[in-house]
């Protein structure tokens, strides 16, 4: 059912009507519009447009839409409608005849999308937040359950300082709770009704809105109608805050995949986040951390695509906008499903420790350990960093690391050192001495995990 005709003499060619209608995506906001559709029944009985009586039936003939239809929304969009608003409105009149034409008295599809919109972007927001707390606490189970685990530092990947692989989870563990932070502002600042804006100018009709904006769950209303019905801040910000996210995804997965490798053996994915090669049996593939990986670059492109979209649309409404929805959808489902499956990663990772600590001795990482001895025998340190570098050399030169030298050969190079250089080259040494906040030191880590307990289940 269209909701304008009557000033046109012809019908739309079926493939305008092809390429013009929403039905086939926006029928996701099938449940958003019903509740605004509730709500703003009830507002119009305040200025009288609709009875008691008259509102009770089309709320009940609404409540028994929603029920008829949920769990068959996908049915929704093979309905032949222009979108969800001429959908619902239809059904709407096919339940209570002509009452259901009373209900868009006032009301415009550009503000009812607008208030639909942000209605699923609320909700879209509390579940993901939800899924980023459940990768939060995996990652912190895991740290916690390997607290001794040294584990080899890189910076461009080349073997820096010894870290822990407790250290490591904690470190995307804060990059999640950023995102955390990110989604709830963005949530917060949606949270403003735009419905009684009308379709640019308000609505005709002297209703509260700001009763209407409670009715629905919103903060407040919007203070300007221009703006409430062209505002996509809120599409713009869940699209970016879902890009960084799924970029850290993507760091964690690369990270995983390296230390999962034949060459690194860090690590071992589970068989359930695995898969096998049609060819090659001995086959054992990351494929659930190339994926997240990969679909990284499709959500970083809906927000460039939105941001396109939007970035020359003059006041106040344009059919342009009807392109928000699509990538936003499809990037909101593939930030929720990455954030569960690095969970079940996660789940079931485990580590080969022999590998992980002969890795964190070899690649020379206990250099600046040596270096920091020497500063604290007199040496200047810009001459003990070339010491060292020497030292470093040698060692390479008769395949030794720096531990397993002898005083008289690390004499050669420096006379101030002694038998005393050997414990501060142990692993164990170079984190103890790393005490303080944010180091590596295991106080610091016991401390860190205990307080991210308390953050999490906050």
């Amino acid at each position: 059912m269209a909701l304008w005709g009557g000033r046109f003499t012809q019908d739309s060619d079926v493939r305008f009507k092809h390429f013009n209608d929403s039905l086939v995506f926006d029928y996701r906001l099938f449940h958003e519009d019903v509740e605004g559709s509730r709500a703003w029944a009830k507002s119009l009985v305040t200025v009288n447009v609709l009875t008691q009586d008259e509102c009770a039936s089309l709320i009940q003939a609404l409540n028994e839409l929603e029920q008829e239809m949920t769990g068959r929304e996908n049915e929704i969009a093979l309905a032949g409608d222009e979108d969800i608003h001429s959908y619902v409105e239809r059904r709407l009149i096919e339940k209570v005849g002509a009452l259901g034409k009373k209900l868009h008295t006032g009301r415009s599809r550009n503000d009812q999308v607008a208030v639909d919109l942000k209605l699923f972007c609320r909700r879209a927001c509390d579940e993901i937040l939800k899924s980023i707390r459940g990768l939060q606490r995996q990652l912190l189970k895991v740290a916690d359950e390997n607290q001794g685990v040294i584990f080899p530092g890189y910076t461009h990947l080349q073997r820096a300082q010894p870290v822990t692989f407790s250290h490591f989870c904690l470190a995307y563990l804060q990059m999640f709770d950023r995102d955390f932070v990110r989604l709830s502002n963005a949530r917060d600042l949606l949270n403003v009704c735009p419905l009684g804006s009308a379709a640019l100018a308000g609505t005709a009709y002297p209703m509260d809105r700001e009763e209407l904006a409670k009715n629905l769950g919103f903060k407040g209303a919007t203070h300007n109608s221009l703006d409430a019905v062209s505002d996509r801040d809120h599409v713009m910000e869940l699209l970016s805050a879902a890009s960084i996210s799924l970029v850290h995804l993507s760091r964690l997965s690369e990270d995983l995949i390296i230390y999962n490798s034949g060459e690194a053996n860090f690590i071992e994915l589970s068989d359930k986040v695995t898969s096998g090669s049609s060819l090659m049996p001995q086959k054992k593939n990351p494929d659930a951390c190339e994926l997240i990986r990969g679909k990284a670059g499709r959500v970083v492109g809906a927000l460039m695509g939105i941001l396109t979209t939007v970035k020359a649309l003059p006041l106040a409404y344009d059919k342009d906008l009807q392109e928000d929805k699509e990538g936003l959808f499809d990037a909101l489902d593939t930030w929720h499903e990455c954030l569960d499956m690095m969970s079940l990663v996660f789940e079931g990772i485990k580590l080969n420790k022999d590998k992980i600590e002969a890795a964190a001795k070899g690649g020379y990482s206990n250099a600046t350990e040596l270096a920091d001895y020497l500063v604290s025998k007199g040496v200047p340190f810009r001459e003990a960093h070339d010491i060292v570098g020497q030292v470093v050399l040698y060692a390479i030169s008769v395949a030794k690391p720096l531990e397993d030298l002898s005083v008289d050969e690390f004499k050669k190079f420096s006379a101030v050192i002694a038998d005393d250089v050997y414990p501060i080259l142990s692993l164990q040494s170079i984190l103890a001495k790393r005490n303080v906040l944010g180091g590596v030191a295991l106080e610091q880590t016991k401390a860190e995990i205990a307080a991210l307990k308390q953050h999490l289940n906050a």
